[in-house]
């Protein structure tokens, strides 16, 4: 019962923090597709994200400047931002106040 209530979990903060998933991802490599996203995911957490939900946030992170669409050859790649880099660099130092947050959200 645990290893399913760890695994749900696990794939709800998945799926919640997609964004800042692919700001890391992209921060490791110059491009990535949305089929490149998908695959790492299934690849790296063993869970299946649909490609209406990958290309909807990276729609989402375009139009919010973190990251930048271009077409090579017959594909759109993604590349980070400047302002993504700097997002994704906060995110990171303040690990502390995530923390913090959640202990605060268990109550301990």
């Amino acid at each position: 019962m645990e290893k399913e209530i760890f695994k749900e979990m696990q794939m709800r903060m998945i799926r919640n923090f997609l964004d800042i998933i692919i700001l890391a991802e992209l921060r490791n490599r110059s491009a990535l597709s949305g089929y490149d996203l998908i695959d790492f995911i299934h690849k790296k957490f063993g869970i299946m994200v649909s490609s209406g939900t990958v290309y909807a946030i990276l729609y989402s992170m375009e139009r919010g400047e973190l990251i930048k669409g271009e077409w090579s050859r017959r594909r759109r790649i993604y590349l980070l931002t400047d302002k993504g880099r700097e997002t994704f660099n906060a995110i990171w130092k303040s690990e502390e106040n995530i923390q913090a947050f959640m202990r605060f959200l268990i109550g301990k």
